[in-house]
């Protein structure tokens, strides 16, 4: 998955969602409270842990998206939470479009396990 990026991010702050188009054309259209529920930062996943944990948040809104090397995407969140980086892969393996995820068991998980290497894996 590595060789994947994402070639196009589209806010829609007033639908409340995030859409993704990757460099294989797929396409991962995201509402805005499931990226945030899915933060990858420390301060919402704890140090240390052996698992991903959906953490249910109120639409707060996205005031912005930066690139973060060639790896990630730091999410700035209008109540000001800014330390979660969303690594590609990461965001890739929490798509729950019909292709990534046609039995809806991906979108209604809310713990997951980490891989030895830290990545969302799939």
């Amino acid at each position: 998955m590595e060789d994947v990026f994402p070639v196009e991010v589209k806010l829609q702050e007033a639908e409340g969602s995030l859409t993704i188009t990757w460099s294989d054309d797929h396409v991962s259209a995201f509402s805005l409270a499931y990226v945030r529920g899915w933060c990858p930062c420390a301060v919402c996943q704890g140090h240390f842990t052996g698992q991903w944990r959906y953490i249910e948040s109120r639409a707060l809104g996205l005031s912005n998206v930066e690139p973060v090397g060639n790896y990630g995407m730091r999410m700035i969140w209008g109540d000001g939470h800014d330390t979660g980086i969303y690594q590609f892969d990461y965001l890739r393996g929490i798509c729950h479009c019909a292709a990534c995820d046609p039995t809806g068991e991906r979108f209604a998980e809310r713990v997951r396990s980490k891989s030895p290497l830290g990545s969302f894996g799939r």
